[in-house]
C-alpha cells in the first residue's frame, strides 16, 4: 500500500488516512483517525522534525536502541467500525507481531521506512475503487464555496434588496 496522505473530510472536519493499493485495482482504503495522529503522520511525511522527539519518534528511537527493526505494518480488519493493524518487528530473539491502531502503525512506518500493507479480505470488504472513491480535495473546494456563501449571507442587509 502507498500512504497517500491525511485529508480532512468535510463538513465534519474529520481527519482521514488514505492508503492506496499499489498494484491491481489500486483501491483506496480510507481510515478515520484522530487529530493528533493525523498531525504525527503528516509531520513525518513532510520531514518535519521537532527539537525534542515526539512520541512516535521516541518509539522508533527506542526500537533502534534495543536492536529491533519495524519491518512492516499490516492493516488487518474492520470490526464494529474500528480498524485494526499489526506491527511486524524483527527482534534479537526473533520475529514478533504486536497489535496496533492503524494511525500509530502508519506514523511509525513512515518514520522507520517500513512497508505498509492491508489484507486482501479488508480491501475486498471496504476498499474503494478509484473511480468511485470520494475526492476529498473536491470536498474542500465545495466547503470553501460554502464558506464564501455563508460570509455573504452574514453580511447582507435587508435594505440591500429595496429599490
Amino acid at each position: 500500500m502507498e500512504l497517500v496522505g491525511v485529508r480532512i473530510e468535510v463538513p465534519d472536519n474529520t481527519p482521514v488516512l488514505l492508503l492506496r493499493e499499489q498494484t491491481g485495482r489500486q483501491r483506496i482504503l480510507p481510515i478515520m483517525i484522530g487529530g493528533p495522529e493525523a498531525s504525527a503522520i503528516h509531520f513525518a511525511m513532510e520531514g518535519v522534525t521537532s527539537p525534542r522527539p515526539m512520541t512516535h519518534d521516541l518509539f522508533v528511537d527506542v526500537l533502534n536502541a534495543v536492536g529491533v527493526t519495524l519491518q512492516r505494518v499490516l492493516v488487518t480488519e474492520l470490526r464494529e467500525h474500528t480498524f485494526y493493524a499489526e506491527l511486524f518487528l524483527q527482534t534479537p530473539s526473533g520475529p514478533r507481531t504486536i497489535s496496533s491502531r492503524p494511525s500509530d502503525a502508519m506514523a511509525l512506518a513512515v518514520r522507520a521506512g517500513a512497508g505498509i500493507f492491508a489484507t486482501e479480505e479488508l480491501l475486498d470488504a471496504v476498499g474503494q475503487d478509484p473511480a468511485t472513491a470520494v475526492d476529498l480535495d473536491a470536498g474542500q473546494e465545495e466547503e470553501s464555496i460554502l464558506d464564501e456563501f455563508r460570509d455573504f449571507i452574514d453580511s447582507i442587509n435587508p435594505d440591500d434588496f429595496s429599490s
